[in-house]
């Protein structure tokens, strides 16, 4: 079995990073969304708990950032339209 090289980013990597490095990033996000599919008996306080929480709220931030520039980008083009 593979061993994992990263275990979360408390910030979003720049999308100019090694690819390698943003697949791994994004499987970490992606790990931590189907581990809350659990639903009940998760730890958050102990055990991977916390670090899965923290890829949560990493997840949300990098969804959060490229909602912001998808709607700049969208503003920018409904300007140029007009």
């Amino acid at each position: 079995m593979a061993t994992k090289t990263i275990a979360g980013h408390p910030t979003p990597l720049s999308p100019d990073q090694d690819p390698t490095d943003l697949l791994e990033a994004t499987l970490a996000q992606l790990e931590a969304l189907m581990w809350t599919c659990h639903g009940e008996d998760i730890d958050w306080s102990g055990g991977d708990g916390p670090t899965q929480l923290a890829n949560l709220h990493w997840l949300a931030s990098d969804l959060t950032r490229r909602a912001n520039e998808l709607f700049q980008q969208s503003q920018a083009a409904g300007r140029n339209a007009r």
